[in-house]
């Protein structure tokens, strides 16, 4: 049986507030160096961030 995830595979919404100097970025949430090793980073990696961007207020979550 596989399990429905309706979480998106990664926070970004198209608006990088990092490439303008921000060290977090205004849209997701994360960092700089978050977003550069977002493919890297295993599931628990990103299970811990999203935790923490979900409860932020960011453009994002403002949707």
């Amino acid at each position: 049986m596989t399990l429905c995830n309706d979480t998106p595979s990664s926070p970004c919404i198209g608006y990088c507030s990092t490439s303008l100097g921000d060290i977090v970025c205004k849209g997701c949430g994360r960092t700089a160096e978050e977003i550069d090793q977002w493919l890297l980073l295993d599931e628990e990696q990103t299970r811990l961030i999203w935790d923490r961007v979900n409860g932020m207020d960011t453009i994002r979550n403002r949707r």
